[in-house]
């Protein structure tokens, strides 16, 4: 095999066309390299960043969700709470209601019982009367044995 002119000129070519290649080819796709490297290198490095602000996110969310459960949980007992004392009032107040109805029913009773007792005094002391009148025989004056009536009556 002989090396003759051609195999020298396509030698001379391709070592230019490397050198062209590495001067001016190559630095501007290394550059484009880097930078689309550096690109995805931020990306990656923003979707970690999205990943850590999702967690600590719904960490928040959490805490806020358990804050929102007990501020609940606190309304209710207070509302729990609210109806018992108010309740327990209601049955105060009927119970006091209750008392001041069975003392006026009481007063009533006393009341009626006391003028039941009178009227019922009254008509034995006009009995009694009556009895002495038809057994003595003669009238008896009620104004005159007042006294007499009214013992009569309190015995009775």
């Amino acid at each position: 095999m002989d090396i003759n002119v051609t195999l020298i000129g396509q030698m001379i070519a391709f070592a230019l066309f490397v050198w062209f290649t590495m001067k001016f080819v190559w630095p501007p796709i290394t550059s484009a390299m880097a930078e689309r490297q550096q690109k995805i290198a931020d990306g990656l490095a923003a979707a970690d960043k999205g990943a850590r602000d999702l967690q600590e996110a719904a960490a928040k969310a959490d805490e806020a969700l358990q804050q929102a459960r007990e501020e609940a949980r606190e309304i209710i007992a207070g509302a729990n709470r609210q109806a018992t004392q108010i309740l327990e009032e209601a049955r105060a107040a009927a119970q006091s209601e209750g008392d001041r109805i069975k003392g006026q029913a009481q007063a009533e009773i006393d009341q009626s019982i006391s003028s039941a007792r009178e009227a019922l005094r009254k008509d034995v002391a006009s009995l009694a009367i009556s009895g002495a009148e038809k057994i003595l025989g003669r009238e008896i004056d009620a104004k005159a044995h007042s006294d007499i009536v009214d013992r009569l009556a309190a015995q009775i």
